[in-house]
């Protein structure tokens, strides 16, 4: 048997709260006459058959035919001579919330632009704030269309359109991963931007983004593929980031042994490309012989990849050491060249 509700109210809602049904479970009978208290931070909107209907701001009310005038339309004049009449009423929170979290769930696959197929993975989090500002919109989209209405729940959805903005944001700048790691604010104020209409979508005004955090991923390409995250030609794309990371790991943290991870990476990349381009039909990038050329590090004389940029051996930086190199065919260059003259590949930028 349904409770009868005479005094409709929430005193305590929390601050962390978004929306509170009453009943918890079921339906519940109200009476023409019962009492509606609103507080200040509250909206109280009825809903019955699935659908958002009449809404109550903050004070006290009486229920009277004319104050629900949708709820009556849609049971029939005078509830078909039947009071109670069955409903849910459903007491929202119009405080905004201002530090609600995001996070990527896996890493996300960067390229990086000019350097063959080297990538990198990638992890953000940071927080966002939000406030309902069309309470009946709201209860309809997340009740009446996805049967939640759980605090967890909505939150989900939020972080879920979050991502997916941020991941089309991240592809669409076309920056390598190093570039991405320092443009937390153009980031947070882009993804703000592309979100704000599915936020509004739901009765939600978005009010602030924030990126607070952009780090490399400790995931490797080979746990992402056996999660079936990846196909192939991504998986093979990401063997380069792994063996940058591992480099870099193994060179210790001084900013050589960064460098040496770097020009580990680049060099796999530039490999792979000569490697897969052939199977696709595109012309490569350089001879096949270039792809393995060798050259000699003028600081201790370890043989490194052609067009590193450090020496995976004692992380002294090529150019710094009077050499360059083209990073396409390993041809030795004149200081300050911006072309290679032997194959004609652009040198930096």
């Amino acid at each position: 048997m349904a409770r009868v509700f005479d005094v409709i109210e929430v005193p305590d809602q929390g601050p962390n709260e978004m929306v509170r049904r009453l009943p918890e479970s079921g339906s519940g009978d109200f009476r023409i006459g019962s009492q509606v208290i609103v507080r200040e931070s509250q909206r109280a909107v009825f809903f019955r058959d699935g659908k958002a209907l009449d809404v109550f701001g903050p004070g006290r009310h009486a229920i009277t035919t004319a104050n629900i005038p949708l709820l009556v339309g849609l049971v029939g004049k005078a509830f078909s001579d039947r009071t109670p009449f069955t409903a849910e009423v459903y007491f929202v929170n119009v405080r905004e919330f201002p530090e609600m979290g995001w996070g990527t769930d896996n890493p996300i696959p960067v390229l990086h632009p000019g350097i063959g197929l080297g990538a990198s993975l990638l992890r953000a989090f940071g927080t966002y704030g939000m406030q309902i500002t069309d309470p009946q919109l709201f209860v309809s989209q997340f009740v009446g269309t996805q049967g939640v209405f759980t605090t967890n729940d909505i939150q989900k959805r939020l972080r879920a359109i979050i991502l997916s903005k941020f991941r089309d944001l991240v592809g669409e700048i076309k920056k390598s991963a190093f570039d991405i790691q320092g443009m937390v604010e153009e980031i947070g104020a882009g993804v703000k931007a592309k979100a704000q209409d599915d936020f509004a979508a739901l009765g939600i005004t978005l009010k602030s983004f924030y990126v607070q955090s952009i780090t490399p991923s400790e995931s490797s390409a080979e746990e992402l593929r056996q999660m079936g995250l990846l196909d192939l030609q991504t998986y093979m794309q990401l063997q380069a980031a792994d063996a940058m990371r591992d480099a870099a790991k193994a060179g210790g943290t001084s900013m050589a042994g960064m460098g040496v991870g770097l020009g580990a990476g680049v060099a796999m990349g530039q490999m792979m490309t000569g490697m897969m381009q052939p199977a696709t039909g595109q012309k490569p990038a350089a001879p096949a012989a270039a792809a393995g050329a060798m050259v000699t590090c003028p600081q201790c004389g370890n043989q490194v990849p052609a067009g590193s940029k450090f020496c995976n051996n004692c992380g002294a930086k090529l150019e710094a050491a009077g050499k360059l190199f083209c990073p396409q065919c390993g041809a030795e260059l004149p200081p300050g060249s911006k072309f290679c003259s032997n194959c004609g590949a652009k040198i930096g930028g």
